[in-house]
């Protein structure tokens, strides 16, 4: 689970996780996927060799993050003020004395880079750069949903949230059962995270895989209500900000063999934003975060030191 704990303003409690240098002069935040939690270090031999310190924050109702409050929708401009109060509270403890400059980078896979995208939108003056990697771009831009479940997801859109949340939380029950109920030698399924064969050269470097079931056991640590709010986040609601007003320096990385998020979701991205450059990866899906992790934080972090 996340080796910190962060009591926002409203009093939820949100879980964080600390990697890297805490004393490094650059702070990078790392948003995961969904399914997923804090604890995912994509290549800890990459975050070692760095000058910098990443957080991840559980999203609600995953890892120790305490759910949404009965009654409120789950957005993606919700998850990114949590981490912009965040942000603001390290910053009067750190910056007021020097330790840390005013900006961060932030990065995201798949589902985690809206998030980073509306912490940089909605909150400019805290991030300068971005890395989005395997992220989906809007199912009505670049359509990649089964229209059976966006149907669903729209219809949810009419319930309440708790109700909302409530049903597809028992659908997905039955989905990742074989998550919910390995024992804990077993091994867990990552087809919800979305590997696939192409994905299996990546699961064989070292501790690629271990470190993918580790999250995923913490991310359904409380059932499947934090990923059905997070999937209605994105599906049933509208995103709550305009990618197109992200100013901040933008990586886009994705694989070029990824089914669920490729070419054409890393093209809708570039154009939309203002300052982004794409870099393809040959024969990697959607754990491109693995081998491409090196290049994200070289790009939120350009000026640190790489260590021996």
């Amino acid at each position: 689970m996340a080796n910190l704990s962060f009591t926002l303003a409203s009093g939820r409690r949100v879980g964080v996780t600390s990697l890297g240098d805490p004393d490094a002069d650059r702070l990078i935040v790392f948003c995961h996927s969904a399914p997923g939690s804090s604890v995912f270090d994509p290549d800890p031999l990459v975050t070692n060799t760095r000058d910098v310190h990443i957080v991840a924050l559980d999203r609600p109702g995953y890892g120790a993050s305490d759910p949404l409050p009965a009654g409120h929708w789950p957005s993606i401009a919700r998850y990114a003020d949590d981490i912009a109060e965040y942000l603001r509270v390290l910053r009067l403890d750190e910056v007021s004395v020097g330790l840390r400059p005013a900006e961060v980078g932030i990065a995201g896979w798949s589902a985690g880079g809206r998030v980073a995208l509306a912490v940089a939108a909605r909150h400019p003056e805290l991030v300068d750069r971005v890395a989005i990697v395997a992220t989906p771009a809007p199912n009505e831009f670049v359509p990649w949903i089964p229209p059976e479940l966006a149907a669903m997801s729209d219809e949810l859109g009419k319930h309440g949230p708790d109700d909302a949340i409530a049903q597809l939380s028992e659908m997905l029950e039955g989905q990742l059962g074989p998550v919910l109920q390995a024992p804990p030698d077993g091994r867990v399924p990552l087809d919800a995270v979305g590997a696939s064969e192409i994905d299996d050269a990546v699961l064989e470097l070292p501790g690629a895989r271990d470190r993918l079931e580790l999250m995923m056991r913490d991310a359904v640590a409380q059932g499947t209500r934090g990923l059905a709010a997070d999937i209605l986040s994105y599906t049933a609601r509208p995103w709550g900000f305009d990618v197109g007003s992200v100013e901040a320096k933008t990586l886009i990385v994705n694989g070029q063999a990824d089914a669920i998020a490729g070419n054409a979701h890393a093209t809708w991205y570039q154009r939309a934003l203002a300052d982004a450059r794409v870099e393809m990866f040959p024969q990697r899906g959607h754990l491109v975060i693995i081998p491409a992790w090196g290049r994200v934080l070289s790009h939120l972090a350009p000026g640190a030191i790489l260590r021996s």
